[in-house]
């Protein structure tokens, strides 16, 4: 399920039952009982510490209950928790709760689903918004062998429609078999296998971000078709438009949904109208079609020319599958919504896919590079009068907003990646408005940079458009073959049947376009999928290997262990030579406490102080640039006291992390068993302007030491007076 929850992943059996022979080893006192609350120091639950605090950098002017009792020994964190203590932090955080509205709490993920009269909207936008190229892409293509092959049209859009019912009636099938959410990854990937479900998740997600940058080209192609004068702002007009729908949707799913919604139906409305008059006009001249204009062949007409078109036309598709990924995102019951979006989803798109492309060969239109063809068809279905205007307008917002279904089901498609570990884990966080917030920004900085490149040129973009999709389609009609061979209930024959007819096509296409478009820049696409797939794999070896690293192992079986600070050596005790991070009880770990010291000051001294509270050896580490220097400070040590033993590096070359380093690591290297605690003094610096003034070594030192296994590092911050 898609939750919060789903950072932390619930162990396993065997992890679980290790983890409980574990607890039974623990000793954490000589006696070998365990701590009561009375042993610690201070009241864990704040419940004996009602007294009104004084103001501090969280309060300054009233106290504020940053928690509330929730269950039996558990605490809740309140939102004004959340704000940060620097004036600057609370700034940007009010700026956040103004632009994206104020933080949701977790059980509120309820309420972020979307009903269907939201949801149709929301996730067909794309779908809906590509009957504004998909017929012109085709017609394109088939113009390039002279307007006498127009006419190809009409039985392309027929064989098309097929398609588009095939594929729908198949994705039908997806929501029912998988209800809790499952795009053509996690089809191919309980079916198929690891690599084509990774194959189809980069197919997907090469089609997500060419929607958003196709979209918002087309969008963008759509206000300079009536407003030519704009047509030199088309870079920044179309960022502008990726960051606002960014903005968008990390309001949350129902606030992006109530504010996209209605572009898209009065889009759907803009077309109805054109569809009703067009058709009166061509009724009432006896559905003659007019000759379209004398356009000279460049190409010969061919299968391959015939093919190139049908892989053009075939791009109306892409969104198809928006719903099977935000199953979700509905309101119970999900599937049953969730599938009746997705028929009036397929319902529309073959209505106004066939219902255009056939006004449009009726009214002897081309497509020529100044205006678009639905500009074209809505200035004759409409010569006066404003109606030319509202039909562009709703056009263009559609395909400004067409990019919602990206960033609806990018996120999305990360999410479950990251919960396979085939994406980076921060995916599976939820922001403040209950949106995936990470997965949201990745999706518009890619499909801007990829705008950018382009310039914004919708015909550059499209031919890189089928390829990832329709990858994606074949894996995913596949694996649902599969699916139904498996399970073989009651009437699986006619489900996988459709299913196949859904992959076969569906294959068609894909191989279509993968060659008749490869050189047209459908080789990106070819070469990034087995990219990403890589990128995938490599991911997983690496959560893989973190995973058999911090898993946990019961201690060997054996006698049961005396108290902690007994001589009878202890069940599973680290002997020497034992890799010190292989230590997981209390009576195994030992320690050595390393302080680095600078110069004797009350923040030297004080980590020394808190060192010695450890009760375990420790030692002080001091770098002299010179003889001199070193011997100066050992007089100074002895006056102290000498209370603690001294080590002293010489370091000529004037250097001090380095040699500190170095001689840490040859520490660890002669003891592994011991782990080294490095107690760092930090003076806590107020603003950049006073982080100039001083070198930070402590910070260096850190980023120095974090590679060494064994090694702990300590920070005891010390804070300036006023």
């Amino acid at each position: 399920m898609v939750t919060p929850s789903a950072e932390f992943p619930p162990l396993e059996p065997e992890e679980l039952g290790a983890l409980r022979r574990i607890g039974e080893h623990w000793r954490v006192s000589p006696d070998g009982a365990p701590p009561g609350p009375e042993r610690l120091p201070l009241d864990p639950t704040l419940e004996r510490s009602r007294a009104e605090p004084a103001p501090g950098r969280f309060g300054r002017l009233a106290p504020i209950a940053m928690f509330t009792a929730g269950e039996p020994g558990e605490l809740v964190a309140t939102e004004p928790a959340n704000i940060p203590g620097t004036r600057a932090g609370r700034a940007l955080s009010r700026c956040r709760r103004a632009l994206f509205g104020p933080p949701l709490t977790s059980a509120a993920v309820l309420y972020e689903r979307m009903r269907k009269l939201v949801a149709l909207p929301v996730l067909s936008s794309d779908l809906l918004s590509s009957v504004a190229y998909g017929p012109e892409a085709m017609l394109a293509v088939l113009v390039l062998a002279g307007s006498g092959a127009l006419g190809l049209s009409l039985p392309l859009v027929a064989v098309l429609a097929v398609l588009m019912v095939a594929v729908g009636l198949s994705y039908r099938q997806t929501v029912v078999a998988y209800p809790h959410g499952a795009g053509s990854y996690v089809v191919a990937l309980d079916n198929l296998g690891v690599r084509p479900g990774l194959a189809a998740a980069a197919g997907l997600m090469v089609d997500y971000v060419l929607t958003v940058a196709v979209s918002v080209a087309a969008g963008v192609h759509a206000v300079t078709s009536a407003l030519p004068g704009l047509a030199r702002y088309t870079v920044p007009l179309g960022l502008l438009t990726i960051l606002v729908l960014l903005a968008g949707n990390l309001r949350g799913v129902r606030a992006a949904g109530n504010l996209f919604v209605w572009p898209t139906y009065a889009f759907l409305v803009a077309l109805l109208a054109v569809l009703l008059v067009g058709y009166v006009r061509a009724g009432a001249r006896g559905f003659e079609p007019l000759p379209p204009p004398a356009v000279p062949a460049t190409e010969g007409l061919g299968l391959l020319l015939v093919l190139r078109a049908f892989a053009s036309g075939a791009v109306s598709m892409t969104g198809i599958e928006a719903v099977s990924n935000a199953v979700p995102a509905f309101r119970p019951p999900e599937w049953r919504n969730a599938r009746t979006t997705l028929s009036w989803m397929i319902g529309m798109l073959v209505v106004l896919f066939i219902g255009l492309t056939v006004l449009i060969h009726l009214s002897g239109l081309v497509p020529t590079p100044e205006k678009t063809l639905l500009s074209q068809l809505a200035r004759a279905t409409f010569p006066t009068g404003p109606w030319y205007a509202l039909v562009q307008a709703a056009t263009a917002l559609i395909l400004l907003l067409a990019a919602n279904t990206a960033f609806n089901g990018f996120p999305r498609l990360l999410f479950f990646m990251a919960r396979a570990g085939h994406a980076p884990r921060r995916f599976l966080h939820m922001g403040d408005r209950l949106a995936f917030s990470n997965g949201l920004v990745a999706l518009a900085v890619t499909a801007g940079v990829v705008f950018l490149v382009f310039r914004g040129r919708t015909e550059a973009l499209i031919p890189l458009y089928a390829v990832g999709v329709f990858l994606a389609f074949t894996l995913s009609q596949s694996g649902m073959v599969v699916h139904w061979r498996r399970r073989r209930n009651r009437g699986w024959r006619r489900r996988a049947a459709i299913n196949a007819l859904g992959a076969l096509l569906s294959g068609l296409v894909l191989v279509t376009a993968a060659i008749t478009k490869f050189t047209e820049g459908a080789w990106v696409v070819v070469v990034a999928v087995p990219l990403l797939v890589l990128l995938a794999l490599a991911i997983h070896r690496h959560y893989r290997r973190q995973q058999r690293s911090l898993a946990l192992h019961p201690p060997p079986d054996g006698r049961r262990p005396g108290p902690a600070l007994t001589a009878v050596p202890l069940p599973g005790a680290a002997e020497p030579g034992a890799p010190a991070e292989a230590q997981e009880l209390p009576q195994q770990v030992r320690h050595l406490v390393v302080v680095p010291v600078a110069r004797l000051n009350r923040a030297s001294l004080r980590a020394l102080a808190y060192a010695a509270s450890l009760r375990q050896p420790t030692l002080a580490v001091h770098i002299a640039p010179e003889d001199p220097e070193a011997d100066r400070f050992r007089e100074q040590w002895e006056a102290w006291g000498d209370h603690v033993r001294l080590e002293t590096i010489v370091s000529p070359y004037r250097t001090s992390i380095g040699p500190l380093a170095h001689y840490l690591e040859a520490l660890h290297a002669s003891r592994p068993d011991v782990l080294l605690t490095v107690v760092v003094p930090e003076v806590v610096l107020r603003g950049p302007g006073q982080r100039l003034l001083h070198s930070r070594a402590e910070h260096r030192l850190r980023r120095a030491l974090r590679a060494l296994p064994g090694v702990v590092v300590t920070s005891l911050p010390v804070h300036l007076a006023d």
